[in-house]
C-alpha cells in the first residue's frame, strides 16, 4: 500500500439551524471548500499527528485524540476486525479550520470525523457511499454525546448543497447502546439527505466575525426556547427556500430567508451578537440577503447578492465592521 491522500470541507447554514435539532424538521446547508486533508500510510505500528496540536500519539487514551481514535475503532468495528488486526497505519491530518488561532466555525469536528472514515476506507480499499459515510460518522459522534442534529455532516459527507432532514438521534443512541454497529447502520434512521441543484444566479459570500462560538454551548443555551410556532414556521421557510433555490426565484428567496433570520432573532438574542447584527445591516439598501448561520453567537455569517456592485459594497462594509471575507463563490 502507498500513500493515500484525502480531503474533507466545511459546511455553514443557509436556513433551517437549531430547528433541525428535532426530528422530522429540515435545513438547507451549503459546502465550503476549505479543507482538511488525511496523510494515511503504511507504518509498523498505528501513529496520530493533527495539526491542532504539538505532538502524536497511537491508540493509547488522549482527549485531544479522542475523536479521531474512536473514528478508528468505529472503523475497524465495521471491517469486522478488532484495532489488533486492523493493518497498521501512520495517519496525518493537516489544515487547520482556523486563522491565528481563532476558528472559523465552519464544522471541524464533523470534518474530522467523515475524514478519518474517508482516509481508512480509501486505505484499506474499502468502498464507502457518501451516504455510508454519513451513517458511520453521525454513529461515532453520537455515541461519543454530540448534540448536534447531523446536518454538518450529510453537508461534508455528500461534499454539496444539501437539504437534509433530521432523524430522532435519541431513538439511534438507544440502539447504539443496545446493539452491535452492522444491526444499528442496517435500521432505517429516518433521515432525508437531497443534493440541491441551485437555478439561482448570485454570489454567495461568508463573512467571518473573528468570535468564535461554541455549538454545543449555544445548542444548551437556546434549546428550551424552541417551540412547535418556531418550528412550524422554519419549516416552511426552509422548504420554500428549497424550491425557489431550484428555480431560481430570487424575491421568494429573499423573502424567506428573511423570515428564518427574525425567527432566529426572537429565539434568543445571543444568537445575533454585535459583529453579526453588523453583518446583516451591512446588506441594507443592496439587493443582498444577510444572515448569521449555524449556531450563531460569533463565528460566521452569510449572503446572498444579487447584483455585483452590491457584492463589492457589501464586502466593503464588512471589512469597515471588521469582518473578515472567509468564502465567496458564484451561483
Amino acid at each position: 500500500m502507498t500513500k493515500i491522500q484525502v480531503q474533507t470541507g466545511g459546511k455553514l447554514y443557509v436556513a433551517g439551524e437549531y430547528a433541525v435539532l428535532e426530528p422530522g424538521q429540515s435545513a438547507i446547508i451549503k459546502n465550503i471548500p476549505i479543507y482538511m486533508t488525511a496523510e494515511v500510510e503504511p507504518a509498523p505500528h498505528i501513529q496520530l499527528f493533527s495539526d491542532m496540536f504539538n505532538y502524536s500519539v497511537g491508540m493509547q487514551s488522549d482527549s485531544n485524540y479522542a475523536l479521531i481514535q474512536e473514528s478508528i475503532a468505529v472503523l475497524a468495528d465495521y471491517m469486522g476486525k478488532s484495532l489488533e488486526e486492523l493493518p497498521p497505519f501512520s495517519l496525518s491530518i493537516t489544515g487547520k479550520m482556523e486563522r491565528d488561532g481563532i476558528k472559523f466555525g465552519i464544522g471541524s469536528s464533523g470534518s474530522v470525523t467523515v475524514l478519518v472514515l474517508k482516509a481508512l476506507a480509501a486505505f484499506y480499499e474499502l468502498p464507502l457511499s457518501a451516504d455510508s459515510l454519513f451513517k458511520l460518522a453521525s454513529y461515532t459522534l453520537i455515541k461519543r454525546g454530540d448534540n448536534g442534529s447531523m446536518g454538518d455532516i450529510a453537508c461534508i459527507a455528500y461534499d454539496d448543497l444539501v437539504f437534509f432532514t433530521a432523524f430522532d438521534r435519541s431513538r439511534v443512541r438507544g440502539w447504539i447502546e443496545d446493539k452491535d454497529l452492522q444491526t444499528v447502520l442496517e435500521k432505517n434512521w429516518g433521515y432525508k439527505i437531497e443534493v440541491i441543484k441551485s437555478g439561482l444566479p448570485c454570489d454567495f459570500l461568508v463573512g467571518w466575525t473573528r468570535q468564535p462560538s461554541i455549538s454545543k454551548d449555544m445548542i444548551n443555551l437556546v434549546k428550551s426556547s424552541i417551540d412547535e410556532i418556531f418550528l412550524r414556521a422554519t419549516q416552511a421557510s426552509v422548504l420554500a427556500i428549497k424550491s425557489a433555490l431550484e428555480i431560481g426565484d430570487k424575491e421568494t428567496i429573499k423573502i424567506e430567508l428573511e423570515k428564518v433570520s427574525d425567527l432566529l432573532v426572537g429565539l434568543n438574542p445571543a444568537i445575533y451578537n454585535e459583529t453579526l447584527l453588523d453583518l446583516k445591516a451591512a446588506s441594507q439598501g443592496l439587493d443582498v440577503i444577510a444572515k448569521s448561520s449555524g449556531s450563531g453567537g460569533g463565528d460566521c455569517g452569510i449572503a446572498l447578492s444579487f447584483d455585483e456592485d452590491d457584492s463589492k459594497i457589501l464586502k466593503k462594509r464588512w471589512c469597515q465592521a471588521g469582518i473578515d471575507i472567509l468564502y465567496e463563490e458564484k451561483w
